[in-house]
């Protein structure tokens, strides 16, 4: 099972939809950046880069997103807290000209061990723009069809969306609450 989604992933320009530690995602290796661009396209996407996740900090590091970007987050990880992290133009076919790119490390060792095979990936919910995520690969499939080369069923998934959070001035600003909370001055609640 989890052979097939790294053949498919490890492909030049591969994508597939699998279930993430919050919903279903649609992945494509973070470092292929033709993968990256049929992701976006898929998604219709453009100015709202993806979140990327990864099996560690060190692998964000290899990708090229600077050290001391983490020190202020690694406390939140593993976990299903993406945080919003500046980078430089190098990644500029994944981040879309923001400058800033969301990064997770999620707290599930299945898709930590496809993580380390595969290298970090650039995940978008698996929905269309102004629909809801897929909670089954069935309506994943009605979304995108033939388009996406692998679908990874893992029955029902209806979990709650990342929380997305931002370090500003030595604090945590919450961009969007999802499955894990925080309180209005940035301190994690559960």
């Amino acid at each position: 099972m989890m052979r097939n989604v790294v053949r498919y992933l490890n492909k030049q320009g591969g994508i597939a939809v699998i279930a993430t530690d919050t919903v279903y995602g649609v992945v494509a290796r973070a470092a292929d950046p033709l993968a990256v661009a049929r992701l976006y396209d898929l998604k219709r996407r453009e100015g709202k880069p993806g979140t990327v996740i990864a099996a560690s900090v060190d692998q964000l590091v290899d990708m090229g997103i600077d050290r001391q970007y983490f020190t202020a987050v690694e406390n939140l990880w593993p976990g299903a807290v993406s945080v919003v992290i500046a980078c430089d133009q190098t990644l500029s076919y994944i981040h879309q000209g923001t400058d800033s790119l969301a990064i997770r490390i999620p707290d599930d060792s299945a898709l930590l061990e496809l993580l380390q095979q595969t290298g970090p990936l650039l995940t978008s919910s698996a929905n269309q723009p102004g629909q809801p995520p897929a909670t089954t690969i069935s309506e994943a499939k009605a979304y995108f069809g033939s388009q996406v080369d692998y679908y990874e069923d893992a029955g029902a998934v209806n979990r709650a969306p990342s929380t997305v959070v931002k370090v500003e001035n030595d604090g945590i600003h919450v961009l969007r609450q999802g499955a894990v909370v925080f309180d209005d001055k940035g301190k994690k609640i559960r």
